[in-house]
C-alpha cells in the first residue's frame, strides 16, 4: 500500500511541477514604471479557457499532494 501511494505522489508531483510551469507568465518587471501601469489595466479579469483549466488542475493536484502526503504519514505513524 506504502509503495503504490509513494508512486503516486511521485506521478502528482510531477505533474504539478508540469502545471505550474504551464501557466502563463505574470510579470510586474521594471518595465511597468516606464509604461505608467498598463498592462495592469486588465490585471482583475478572470481568466478564461486554457488559463483557467491549468489553475483548476493546479488546486486540484495540491490538494491531491497534501492528501497523499497526510495518509502516508498517518500509515507511517501506525
Amino acid at each position: 500500500m506504502t509503495d503504490f501511494l509513494m508512486i503516486l505522489l511521485w506521478i502528482v508531483s510531477v505533474l504539478i511541477i508540469g502545471a505550474v510551469l504551464m501557466q502563463p507568465a505574470k510579470n510586474n518587471d521594471a518595465m511597468s514604471s516606464f509604461t505608467g501601469g498598463a498592462s495592469d489595466l486588465f490585471s482583475e479579469s478572470k481568466s478564461r479557457g486554457f488559463e483557467s483549466f491549468i489553475q483548476r488542475v493546479t488546486i486540484i493536484l495540491g490538494f491531491l499532494f497534501f492528501a497523499i502526503a497526510l495518509v502516508l504519514m498517518w500509515i507511517s505513524q501506525h
